[in-house]
This record gives C-alpha cells, structure tokens and sequence, in this order.
C-alpha cells in the first residue's frame, strides 16, 4: 500500500472516530469544519434531521471582502466563526458540538472554534492546557529516559544478549 493511501485511510479513520463518539455523546447539533488551503468552511448540521442549520464559509463574497481574499488563514477562520455564531443564533441554535473532522484542534480550527464561542456559542469550555498535566508528561518523559519499562526486563539482568 502507497503511503498517500496509508495516510488517507489514517485520515478517514480519525474523522469517523471524532464524528462516531460526537454522535454518541450528545444530541446536540454539531458544528462541523473543513479546511482547505485557500478557504474554511463551517456549518451546523442537525443529524437527527439531516439538514443543515447554519453555514458560512470564505467562498462567500462579502465574507471574503470582510478577510482581503485570502481565506486560508486565522484571520479568516476568527471572521467566519463569528459569522457562523450569529447565523446560529439567528436560527434558534445556541448549543452545538465541535466536530474537528480529521483535523488537530489547533491553528486554524481552534480559531474558528473560539470565535464562535466568543460570538455567544455554546460549544463547551475552551480547551487550555494546565500546568498539572504538562509536569505529568514530563515526569513520564523522565521515567522513560530513566528505562525501567518491559522491554528492559526482558532482555535479562545484563542488559544484552549473549552471542553463542
């Protein structure tokens, strides 16, 4: 298998794993995102209905004149989450899920995220990390510098294999 496929099927596998659980979770509507290099698109998507609720995306002309074009930056993902908030609220819809579809919450994505949220969105608490948890991973990280693990105590007392 060719390491495009490879990364395409990990792609897939990531998208259907965050859209399943959403979907198991909660019944709430979901906002959903798509990123492309050039433009973000983002919509509210009622799956029980199957219809789309909201959606605002950088291909729209007057939101692509509010960004100077160019829709494939933070900028223009913070102005179409605002959009898409207000659209929302417009149609009744003040609590969503965020559905990152195959991608980090991070950049682009979290912007658009966080822009909705602070429109007025309901999407849940803004994920930041806590200094407890990032002294946890560099314990972790410590201890496996240290070894100890399985892999240790498998090779024996000395640490290597004897040659016969």
């Amino acid at each position: 298998m060719s390491q495009l496929k490879r990364l395409q099927r990990r792609r897939l596998r990531r998208m259907y794993r965050v859209r399943n659980k959403l979907k198991r979770v909660s019944t709430r509507p979901r906002l959903s995102v798509f990123r492309s290099h050039k433009h973000i698109y983002a919509q509210i998507i009622d799956d029980t209905q199957g219809r789309t609720l909201a959606a605002a995306s950088t291909v729209e002309k007057d939101i692509r004149d509010m960004v100077g074009g160019y829709g494939g930056n933070i900028q223009a993902a913070t102005v179409v989450g605002r959009i898409i908030a207000e659209r929302a609220l417009a149609a009744g819809v003040r609590q969503v899920v965020f559905d990152r579809g195959p991608y980090k919450y991070h950049g682009r994505v979290a912007a658009l995220a966080d822009a909705a949220r602070d429109a007025g969105l309901d999407i849940g608490p803004k994920k930041e990390v806590q200094a407890a948890s990032a002294q946890e991973e560099t314990d972790k990280k410590g201890q496996k510098a240290k070894g100890g693990g399985k892999a240790d105590a498998a090779k024996g007392k000395g640490g290597e294999k004897k040659k016969s």
